[in-house]
Formats: structure tokens, C-alpha cells, sequence
């Protein structure tokens, strides 16, 4: 075998994640989401984690926007002194 592909099998081979990693991590991953965390339910499928792991970063994407707009139209109806301190709270 050629010392390229025993290399590249090497680091495949050390680069893997072991199931009993994954089944952590998924397991971390539900602890963090609402939606299975406050289900009656103990067994998830870690598919079914996965999918709700990125339909709650959407949300919370979707709650970055829509605070960020709130917060814009907010300094733009106050008065540049106030404006100007929440803005050098914000950037703290």
C-alpha cells in the first residue's frame, strides 16, 4: 500500500467520532431544546433531534431579525442622546 493512502486511512480512522460520542452529543443537543425537553417522552430519535436542533436555530434566527428591527425602529423614534447611550450599551 502506498504510504498516500495509509496516511489518508490514518486520519480517517483517527478523525472518526465513536457512536458513544454521538449519543452524547445528541443527548447534550436535546437537553438545550424546548420543544423535546418539555415533551413527556425520554426516547427521541437522534433524527428527530437533529431536525428540531435546526427548526430552533431558524426560530431563534428568525427572533435575531425581528429584535433587530424592533431595537432599529426604536433609536430611530428616540432622540440622538438616548440613542447614542443604548447604542454604547449595546456595542459593551
Amino acid at each position: 500500500m502506498s504510504s498516500r493512502r495509509s496516511r489518508t486511512r490514518q486520519s480517517s480512522t483517527t478523525s472518526r467520532i465513536s457512536d458513544d460520542q454521538i449519543n452524547d452529543l445528541v443527548s447534550k443537543l436535546q437537553q438545550l431544546l424546548p420543544e423535546i425537553r418539555n415533551s413527556r417522552s425520554d426516547k427521541v430519535s437522534a433524527s428527530k433531534v437533529l431536525q428540531e436542533t435546526c427548526n430552533y436555530i431558524r426560530s431563534l434566527h428568525r427572533e435575531v431579525d425581528d429584535l433587530s428591527e424592533r431595537l432599529s425602529e426604536l433609536l430611530e423614534n428616540t432622540d440622538s442622546t438616548q440613542a447614542s447611550i443604548i447604542r454604547s450599551l449595546l456595542s459593551q
